[in-house]
């Protein structure tokens, strides 16, 4: 098992306690497609920074890849991040006055990889998500699907084992964010990375194999929508 949280909970104080997560129960397999839907509020984002090691949970277990992520330091937190977690935000957070390849390159850059051998690296993951010809272009001359085909190469180059996708598909219309989700899914079958993503959106969640109910802080149903998903996207690829 990836993924393994048990009774996991979670509390703000700010002035008054906010109980966000509550005994929460979750176990996620390599290579899933999933999805934690959710209402504003519903402690989504607060789940999703806990998996990402953004934030720390008050009591319970959380393991990742069989170790158990609990007071880490922040180097420690830092380098299993590094190691094990592509993050995916909603704006994307790419730097305007860099380029699509030097976006990319980032994460080596605070590794300490070579110039070379990053930009090389860079080129070969803008190849594959079929935005090579773009390595030069700012990310305001981009549609919104080359920028998150460039965030994902970013996520994917220093080989995570998972991709965390924070409402991915944003304010899209909803041609668009079809196109979207049907890029993380074929990312998720041809890569195997396991992907997770947070949404409000049922539309967005019918794209993912596995759907995660959250309400005020509490799982609910769990659901497999795997045989609903083959039949809306089928197994057809559009990575290069």
């Amino acid at each position: 098992m990836l993924i393994e949280l048990r009774d996991v909970n979670k509390t703000y104080n700010n002035g008054q306690p906010l109980h966000v997560l509550k005994g929460i129960n979750l176990d996620i397999e390599r290579g899933e497609f999933v999805s934690i839907m959710g209402a504003s509020g519903s402690g989504k984002s607060t789940l999703l920074n806990i998996l990402g090691i953004l934030d720390n949970y008050d009591t319970g277990e959380y393991y990742l890849n069989g170790r158990l992520i609990k007071d880490l330091t922040e180097k420690q937190a830092a380098d299993y991040r590094n190691r094990m977690i592509g993050f995916i935000f909603q704006s994307y957070n790419l730097i305007g006055f860099k380029t699509a390849v030097e976006n990319v390159e980032l994460p080596l850059f605070y590794q300490g990889v070579a110039r070379k051998k990053r930009h090389q690296l860079a080129m070969e993951y803008l190849d594959r998500l079929g935005l090579a010809d773009w390595e030069k272009h700012y990310p305001n001359e981009m549609s919104v699907v080359q920028k998150l085909r460039v965030a994902i190469a970013r996520a994917l180059i220093t080989n995570p084992k998972i991709i965390l996708a924070d409402e991915p598909t944003g304010a899209l219309d909803s041609k668009t964010s079809e196109e979207v989700m049907q890029l993380l899914g074929k990312l998720n079958r041809e890569e195997g990375v396991t992907i997770i993503v947070v949404t409000h959106e049922s539309g967005v969640a019918n794209c993912t194999d596995k759907i995660v109910h959250i309400k005020d802080g509490i799982i609910g149903q769990i659901e497999d929508n795997r045989e609903h998903r083959a039949s809306v996207f089928g197994t057809s690829t559009i990575m290069k």
